[in-house]
C-alpha cells in the first residue's frame, strides 16, 4: 500500500481536493440544499479514484523516460518496486471505480465520467507533442470544483467555472515551475514543455502571467458570489502564496523549486478553502 501511495503521490491530493470541497459547499449554499454526507463521500471517492488513475497511468506511460532521468529513476516502476503491468492494472481498476461511483451520484456525472477520464489520462501523452502540456494538467485538476458542484446540483453554473479557471491557471503556473528541473532532460529527449521552449527566465515569466490570471479569477468569483470578509482574507493569502513561490525561485537559483511546488501551493489551496468555508458558515 505504501508503494502505491508513493506511486500516485497521494500527498499531492492537497492541491485539487480543497477546490472540490469548495465546489461542493458552494453548491449547497447557493441552492440552500441540505449537506448530503453520502454525496460528499462519493465526491471524495471520485476525486481519489480519478487522481489515482491519472497518476498511475502517467507513471506507466513515462516509465522509459523516468528510467533515463536521474531525478526520476528512483520512481517505483523504473526502480522495480512496482511492475509496469501492475501499475496499468491499478489504473484500470481506479478508472472503473470512478465510473461506478459516478453512477450512484447522478446521471450527468455518470455520462460525463468518460470525458473526465479522457482529460486526466490524456495529459500523460501531451508532453510528446506540445509545450502547453501544463495547461492540460491544469484542465484536469480544474474539473474538481465543477465536478463537485455537479454532484450536488446536476447543473453547470458561472461561479464554479470561475473557480475552475482559477485552478487551471494556478496549477499550470506551478507545474511550469516544477518542470524547470527537467529543462535540459526534456530538450535532450525531444520532449515538450514551457521551460524547454522558452528557457528558465521565459518559463518563469509565463508562470507569473498565469498566476496573475488565477488571482484575477478568484477575485472575479468573489465579486460574482458577493462573498464576505473571510473570503477576501483568503484571496489575500492565496495571492500572497503565489507571490512567495515566485520570490524563492530565480533563474539563477532553482534550489527551492520543491519548496515553491509543495509547501507554498499546499498552503495556498488549503488556506483558501478554509477561509471560503469560514465565509460560508460564519457571517460577519
Amino acid at each position: 500500500m505504501k508503494n502505491y501511495l508513493s506511486l500516485i503521490k497521494f500527498s499531492h491530493t492537497i492541491f485539487a481536493m480543497p477546490f472540490a470541497i469548495i465546489g461542493f459547499v458552494l453548491a449547497v449554499s447557493v441552492t440552500n440544499a441540505e449537506f448530503d454526507w453520502k454525496k460528499f463521500v462519493l465526491m471524495i471517492a471520485c476525486m481519489v479514484f480519478a487522481r489515482s488513475a491519472a497518476m498511475a497511468f502517467n507513471r506507466y506511460i513515462d516509465r522509459e523516460f523516468d528510467a533515463k532521468n536521474p531525478r526520476t529513476k528512483v520512481r517505483e516502476i523504473p526502480a522495480g518496486v512496482i511492475s509496469a503491468k501492475n501499475a496499468l492494472v491499478f489504473t484500470i481498476v481506479n478508472c472503473l471505480a470512478f465510473i461506478v461511483t459516478t453512477y450512484f451520484i447522478n446521471s450527468l456525472c455518470f455520462f460525463l465520467s468518460p470525458v473526465a477520464l479522457i482529460v486526466v489520462l490524456g495529459y500523460s501523452y501531451t508532453k510528446r507533442f506540445t509545450s502547453f502540456c501544463h495547461l492540460v494538467l491544469g484542465l484536469g485538476l480544474s474539473l474538481a470544483p465543477i465536478g463537485a458542484y455537479l454532484v450536488v446540483t446536476g447543473e453547470f453554473a458561472l461561479l464554479p467555472i470561475l473557480f475552475s479557471l482559477a485552478v487551471i491557471t494556478w496549477v499550470s503556473g506551478f507545474d511550469i515551475i516544477y518542470a524547470l528541473q527537467d529543462e535540459d532532460f526534456d530538450r535532450s529527449q525531444k520532449l515538450h514543455s514551457i521551460p524547454e521552449w522558452l528557457g528558465t527566465k521565459g518559463a518563469l515569466n509565463f508562470s507569473s502571467v498565469l498566476h496573475v490570471l488565477s488571482t484575477l479569477f478568484v477575485i472575479a468569483a468573489g465579486l460574482v458570489g458577493n462573498f464576505g470578509v473571510f473570503y477576501w482574507v483568503g484571496v489575500i493569502g492565496y495571492s500572497g502564496m503565489l507571490i512567495y513561490q515566485h520570490s524563492v525561485v530565480k533563474p539563477s537559483d532553482l534550489s527551492r523549486v520543491n519548496l515553491a511546488f509543495m509547501t507554498a501551493n499546499g498552503i495556498a489551496s488549503v488556506g483558501f478553502a478554509l477561509f471560503f468555508l469560514a465565509d460560508t458558515y460564519i457571517k460577519l
